[in-house]
């Protein structure tokens, strides 16, 4: 029994399509997705404790009328934001 070659090409391109959107449908799986949402929770977090906390030393040392706690705490949420609007970015390109 002899096979049309013209079939088998057939399968072999529907087989590897049907690889492809699996390899893809795998790397969207939830687990990436909270991996990401936790990437993004500390890049903004970090930033702002760091603020917070550099600010509230400046206030210690230096006290004025100026609020460093206030001023480094947005700067901080700023910075953050960036921060995490790169990530997104970053990761928006890989798919």
């Amino acid at each position: 029994m002899t096979r049309d070659p013209e079939d088998e090409s057939r399968t072999i391109v529907r087989k590897v399509a049907r690889m492809q959107e699996a390899q893809k449908r795998r790397k969207q799986s939830a687990w990436r997705g909270l991996g990401m949402f936790g990437l993004v929770g500390w890049a903004v977090a970090v930033p702002i404790i760091a603020g917070i906390a550099l600010g509230r030393w400046i206030d210690a040392r230096w006290p004025g009328e100026t609020s460093w706690t206030l001023a480094l705490l947005l700067a901080g949420a700023f910075l953050g934001a960036l921060n995490a609007w790169f990530w997104v970015q970053r990761e928006g390109r890989d798919d």
